[in-house]
């Protein structure tokens, strides 16, 4: 058994939707510190903790069960009391929770003593009503007003924030056989139990944003009564998403948990049609609506669940800026990058309203169209989304291009704008080769690609339509944009793309894994294809658990960085894709093997977000980097991707045909793909290597729909 790695301080996360609760491993919420109960970018509870006789309990053991669920296992310290001593561990106390729109607590106490027992449960709850940029940052402001009112008829205690015509609210009402009081800020409850003998309270907590009440669930956080809705909703959407089997247990494990990582970052979006869904970006921090993060997990997931694409499609479409803004860094045509709803966004104090600082989201918005596309078929999405794309299509040539010399440039206007809008988006993200950062305008190398790739893509997208002139028109662009590409950032003596154009459009060398991404698009000759994967895979690029954001011999080097030398999994994902592309498939099955066995050392083997840049060694383990979120969607989705750069898969959706190539390793030698949706075809498909030949069956669908690359 492989050594587990856990990512993070040891906590409990649980959460649904906008609403998230991060506990410590007893269950309380210790302030000042970034734990609480969340509720739409607020922290409503603030500090939380329970007492009998005033005495904290002791934890045995407990976590989250799920997603959205938690069970923890506490027992007593020793009691004095009035009836006598209690002795230590002869109450048991059970706490569960369960968030959907509001929080569900059951506290049930068992007696295990020989003696009657009678003490005083306490539970302490402090709601400060915090903003979750705040939080973060270590430094919340109290701007509004904080009340609590106790009403001993209803039996239930209400804390209210204002500020202005800002307000969030808590209910927290009781369902017990007694009452409940309340005095010193404490909810209290007088338990007294013969041996053997149980008491079971409910706590519901009601969630309030203005005059929208988020009700508690009412059920109890213990009931598996198969008839819960949100448990049914949970297996409707698992028995939509593909699902596999294969002898490579590692691999199975991975991927059924990265089904339930998607699972659980559903944001729910009410539509027309119904309840769909978009992924969030990651837990705890970023359950909100990205553009890239959004994007790039939906063109991940189209594999298993093509709507998140075109939900995603829909939601950020709607939201496309219409005018420019310093303030929120938005121009007509461009799509957002994050979307928050906290009082600091209420009073436009962060520019979140939303923030438009995000150079790739634009272009990924039209690849995720063409790609949401050809998987689905649905040529009434192209005809929904075009406008939205045609306004995309004019911010890439009227505000992505800053100076009108043909590449994409990014640079912020806002006062608190993002220095870097790339993906890597931390403020030391781009440095020269001597470790100072670069400043103002970048031209990125991705963004070259991504813009390349749009172009292509919809130029397909209008030949649909029956518009071939608009179509030409997008390719020439194309064929400009990959010569000037390759003249400006090649470098055939260091035989790699230029991290970025400066300011001064002077080409920056330093080695980064985002030349990784121009393969995925497509821009790069396939005569220098060779020399940029044999760089991405040298020793000082890849770690043996995948490659690093940045070069080991690089002056701003540093394994345990965010950006500058960790390894990230949605990273390798794409470059793996990109491998793929131009033929080096071992290499890219050598990218999906290092994130499969980094995962099998993870508990549960859940992806985080990133992890160190350490170089493998024997017996060795991936290191944990602090902070990274897990859950965290294009993580999960990194699992989808490189299994489709292994099996070589090709859509056409508007036919229902599949075009494979597939070349599975000595590692992985069966798969087989069950559910796979092509259109409207329904494919179940087994592959299996045998020698040095993969070999496939397809075992439910029309198997004439399917057919072998340069068959």
């Amino acid at each position: 058994m492989s050594f587990k790695v856990q990512v993070g301080p040891a906590q409990v996360a649980i959460h649904h939707g906008r609403t998230v609760l991060v506990c410590e491993p007893d269950g309380t919420i210790a302030y000042p510190g970034e734990r609480g109960l969340y509720f739409n970018d607020t922290r409503i509870i603030g500090s939380w903790s329970i007492y009998a006789d005033g005495q904290p309990w002791d934890l045995l053991s407990g976590g989250a069960t799920s997603y959205d669920v938690s069970r923890l296992y506490l027992t007593n310290k020793a009691l004095q009391t009035a009836d006598g001593p209690v002795e230590a561990r002869t109450i048991a106390m059970v706490l569960s929770r369960a968030v959907q729109g509001g929080m569900h607590e059951d506290v049930d106490i068992t007696n295990h003593g020989r003696a009657h027992a009678t003490f005083n449960l306490e539970i302490g709850i402090r709601c400060d009503f915090s903003d979750v940029f705040e939080v973060k940052a270590g430094s919340a402001i109290r701007r509004g007003s904080i009340a609590t009112t106790w009403l001993p008829d209803a039996q239930s205690l209400e804390t209210a924030y204002t500020n202005q015509d800002f307000h969030r609210a808590l209910r927290v009402s009781a369902k017990l056989d007694g009452r409940m009081s309340y005095a010193n800020g404490r909810l209290s409850f007088v338990v007294s139990l013969a041996p053997g003998q149980t008491w079971h309270c409910c706590l519901l907590y009601d969630l309030m944003d203005g005059d929208t009440v988020l009700a508690a669930p009412n059920r109890c956080a213990h009931n598996t009564d198969p008839a819960d809705t949100a448990a049914q909703d949970v297996d409707h959407w698992k028995r939509d998403v593909l699902n596999i089997h294969t002898s490579n247990e590692e691999v199975y494990r991975t991927f059924t948990q990265a089904v339930d990582d998607m699972a659980a970052l559903r944001l729910p979006q009410d539509g027309d049609g119904g309840m769909s869904f978009v992924p969030a970006a990651g837990l705890p921090w970023f359950t909100a609506l990205f553009g890239r993060d959004s994007l790039i997990a939906s063109l991940q997931a189209v594999l298993i669940y093509p709507e998140f694409a075109t939900t995603t499609l829909d939601v950020l479409g709607a939201l496309q800026a219409t005018e420019r803004d310093d303030y929120r860094d938005a121009e007509p045509g461009k799509i957002l990058h994050e979307m928050r709803f906290g009082e600091l966004a209420h009073f436009k104090l962060i520019p979140h309203t939303p923030y438009y600082g995000t150079a790739d989201a634009t272009p990924l918005f039209l690849i995720t169209l063409h790609e949401a596309w050809i998987w689905t078929g649905d040529r009434g999405l192209l005809e929904r989304v075009l406008p939205v794309a045609e306004r995309c299509l004019n911010w890439i040539d009227e505000h992505g291009d800053r100076d009108g010399d043909g590449f994409q440039e990014y640079q912020t206007r806002s006062s608190q704008g993002y220095e870097n809008q790339g993906w890597k988006d931390s403020g030391d993200a781009v440095p020269y080769e001597d470790g100072t950062l670069v400043h103002g305008p970048k031209a990125l190398c991705e963004l070259q690609g991504y813009v390349y790739d749009a172009w292509v893509r919809m130029a397909e997208v209008y030949d649909e339509l029956g518009r071939a002139d608009r179509a030409e028109a997008l390719r020439e662009k194309a064929r400009v944009l990959h010569r000037r590409f390759n003249e400006a950032f090649w470098s055939e003596e260091r035989g790699i793309y230029a991290y970025c154009l400066d300011g001064e459009k002077k080409p920056v060398f330093s080695v980064a894994s985002n030349m990784g991404h121009c393969l995925w698009s497509g821009i790069v000759p396939a005569e220098r294809a060779g020399r940029v994967v044999a760089r991405l895979m040298a020793p000082d690029m890849w770690s043996g658990w995948g490659i690093r954001t940045l070069s080991a011999d690089h002056a701003s080097f540093n394994p345990y960085s965010y950006q500058c030398g960790s390894v990230w999994p949605h990273d390798n994902g794409i470059i793996a894709m990109g491998f793929r592309r131009y033929g080096f498939v071992a290499e890219a099955g050598r990218l999906a093997r290092d994130l499969s066995e980094a995962a099998s050392h993870f508990l549960l083997n859940q992806m985080p977000e990133l992890y160190a840049g350490l170089t493998r060694a024997p017996a060795g383990f991936p290191v944990q980097y602090v902070g990274a979120n897990v859950p965290q969607a294009w993580a999960a989705g990194s699992v989808f991707m490189t299994l489709r750069a292994i099996l070589g898969l090709q859509p056409s959706g508007k036919d229902g045909r599949l075009v494979v190539d597939p070349m599975l390793p000595k590692w992985l030698p069966d798969l087989t793909l069950l559910g796979l949706r092509v259109g409207t075809e329904i494919f179940d498909i087994r592959f299996e290597r045998v020698g040095e030949e993969t070999r496939f069956e397809v075992l439910r669908g029309n198997a004439a729909a399917i057919g072998r690359a340069g068959g």
